[in-house]
């Protein structure tokens, strides 16, 4: 029996052909459109504006493979962690990370990961495959109602620093903003999108001629090649200098504001020196620095850095005139926060 495919695969244009191929008014593509993405429809029954006759026609023609919460576990801080599963049932995680004034969602784009970043708990799975446009739109949708559900309010920050390394999933990782930024979609501003990357050079390019609108962050842990070798192994492939040139090209074309995030390590990249040299690097272009203070894994052999050191490092950076924001942890009690996911929910 011949495997259906999934509809959320489709493009508009596809839609409309296959309507036309059916004999089916054009209008019905732009119906199905909005079931399938603004209302979310996970079965053709659904959609009841539709006529049976086309309904059935799909039903026949195509599948759905939504995305479903499998479990979820809430922080003392209302950090709420999700396990998400795909149709295949491997496992990705999602994070509600709520403030006073708004929700932020933090989103995977791949099921595990290829870079094995040494401090980082998601960085010891193997990568298991991309996800789809359509699941990384599903996990936004599930996060957004969810919001709505336990926060009474919608998400207003989407983060994609979940699980895999965006930029290697490019192509579903655009499209799927696209989708979430659509009116026919969830009709988010592209502005409240943040596309964090261990830093593969050549998409960033891409990415500033694609996708300009949305926040770019790049983590950094270290501006010290030797250092950044061990921490990201990424870098022995893709160092300092080849990033350099690539976030001056990035500048160039959008004018946007950089984000570089920064995980303090005790004794590893929390001296003065190491503020130095992430200061020069800071100022190649108009940017930020967000520090994050270490969440404990443990399997990996890291602590956080010192209150002390800590402080004498942003001390630094603020008399070098560097914009620089701590982040605090959200979520570590429940393994939510940054660097520690790992698909622990099963």
């Amino acid at each position: 029996m011949k495997k259906k495919k999934d509809i959320r695969t489709l493009s508009e244009l596809e839609l409309v052909d296959f309507c036309k191929s059916n004999d089916f008014p054009n209008f019905r593509a732009n119906q199905i459109t909005e079931w399938l993405w603004k209302k979310r429809s996970i079965s053709f029954s659904e959609m009841t504006s539709l006529p049976f006759l086309i309904r059935n026609a799909l039903e026949e023609t195509f599948e759905i493979n939504p995305v479903s919460i499998h479990k979820s576990i809430t922080s003392a801080d209302n950090t709420i962690k999700y396990s998400l599963k795909l149709h295949d049932n491997l496992l990705i995680e999602g994070v509600l990370i709520p403030s006073k004034k708004r929700v932020t969602a933090c989103v995977s784009s791949q099921v595990g990961c290829s870079l094995s970043c040494t401090f980082c708990a998601t960085g010891t799975l193997k990568l298991e495959r991309n996800l789809t446009a359509a699941e990384i739109y599903d996990q936004v949708f599930i996060l957004n109602q969810e919001s709505l559900v336990k926060f009474k309010k919608p998400l207003s920050n989407i983060v994609f620093m979940g699980m895999g390394e965006p930029l290697l999933n490019y192509n579903n990782v655009l499209n799927s903003i696209k989708l979430i930024t659509n009116k026919k979609g969830l009709a988010i501003s592209p502005k409240r999108i943040t596309l964090s990357t261990a830093g593969i050079t050549k998409i960033i390019k891409k990415l500033a001629e694609d996708m300009p609108k949305i926040h770019l962050a790049i983590s950094l842990h270290s501006a010290i090649n030797e250092k950044r070798n061990i921490l990201m192994p990424l870098n022995k492939k893709i160092d300092l200098d080849i990033l350099k040139e690539s976030v001056q090209s990035y500048y160039k074309k959008t004018n946007n504001r950089i984000t570089y995030e920064y995980i303090l390590f005790k004794n590893i990249n929390d001296s003065i020196e190491d503020a130095k040299k992430l200061a020069e690097f800071a100022k190649i272009i108009p940017s930020k620095i967000n520090l994050i203070e270490y969440n404990k894994v443990d399997s990996l052999d890291f602590t956080k850095s010192s209150n002390k050191r800590t402080e004498m490092f942003i001390k630094y950076l603020v008399s070098k005139h560097i914009i620089v924001n701590l982040r605090k942890s959200k979520g570590d009690d429940i393994a939510a926060a940054c660097g520690q996911l790992v698909n622990d929910l099963k």
